[in-house]
């Protein structure tokens, strides 16, 4: 007899996280257009989109006012309490995504009214995440795969590019040339396809907050934060390996990939230990942020020295 294994984030029907702790889930569709799907996005969205999933952590989540006051979102300002006191200029509803490039079937989303569809109210993902600091966060979303999918990329699309919001009336911080803006990020195609890439909509029950990037934003829990692009308008399918902001800025210090990786330094500082929010201690930094046996299979044979 066979058994399917599970990896070590997912939990059962049976151990889901207690309706009570997310009594206001329904925030996050509360208002949200009752308008079907695209013309030919029902047929091309998976089925899987309408299970419900829940994958989770051993772990305390990090409190909700730490996620939701202590943020790096450049186009709000530099200083980390700056996005919450700034991002209320941004408007992420009415919302669209344009997916595009080298795929079958181009969409433009109402980014409403297809999560209205999806019941993303019981999607509930407790991931790490790191940046300079570290944090548990369970956020609600669905698996980019599924758009990946939908799109129908052709065989030359190799990378998937990713764009924030362009707009100084919204966006003040743009006014500073901090980056390059438009805010730009890059996965490979296998890395957008694991099932720990996700779109995240939400956080702690609630619609996702402006300063942590509504409407709709990227989660890669494997890799610094500065990877998780925010306030997203467009994917795109490329063949080539997309200029991403940071790494423009500065590619000594930033590579393509940020793979969380102990053994690699920062040029300006050691990237061995990391500090979780809301504690005083350090703690030693994990290869993939933890998720190695779930995501290093894909670097195998790579020098992480070099690619990093």
């Amino acid at each position: 007899m066979r058994y399917l294994q599970r990896p070590d984030w997912h939990l059962p029907e049976a151990a889901a996280t207690p309706e009570g702790l997310f009594l206001g889930r329904r925030q996050i569709v509360a208002g949200m257009a009752a308008a079907g799907l695209l013309p030919g996005m029902t047929a091309a969205a998976p089925a899987a989109l309408a299970s419900r999933r829940t994958v989770s952590l051993n772990e305390e989540p990090t409190s909700l006012e730490a996620v939701t006051g202590y943020n790096n979102f450049y186009e709000f300002g530099l200083d980390k309490g700056d996005p919450a006191e700034n991002s209320g200029t941004l408007r992420p509803s009415p919302w669209t995504l344009k997916v595009g490039g080298m795929v079958n079937k181009p969409l433009t989303l109402d980014v409403d009214s297809w999560i209205s569809k999806l019941s993303l109210e019981e999607r509930v993902y407790r991931m790490r995440c790191v940046e300079g600091w570290s944090m548990v966060i369970p956020w609600v979303g669905f698996p980019l795969a599924a758009l990946v999918k939908a799109a129908e990329p052709l065989s030359g699309a190799k990378y998937v590019r990713f764009t924030t919001l362009n707009d100084p009336k919204q966006m003040p911080g743009l006014k500073f040339p901090a980056l390059d803006w438009p805010y730009r990020e890059g996965l490979r195609m296998d890395e957008a396809m694991n099932p720990l890439a996700i779109l995240a909509v939400g956080l702690y029950g609630r619609r996702l907050p402006n300063q942590n990037g509504a409407p709709i934003r990227l989660v890669v829990p494997w890799k610094y934060g500065f990877k998780s692009i925010k306030s997203i308008v467009a994917v795109d399918f490329v063949e080539r390996q997309p200029l991403t902001s940071w790494n423009q800025s500065q590619p000594s210090e930033y590579g393509f990939y940020s793979n969380v990786n102990p053994d690699v330094d920062h040029p300006r500082w050691s990237q061995a230990t990391e500090r979780r929010i809301g504690e005083f201690r350090k703690r030693a930094t994990l290869p993939f942020n933890g998720y190695g046996e779930q995501v290093a299979a894909m670097y195998r044979g790579m020098d992480l020295k070099k690619f990093f």
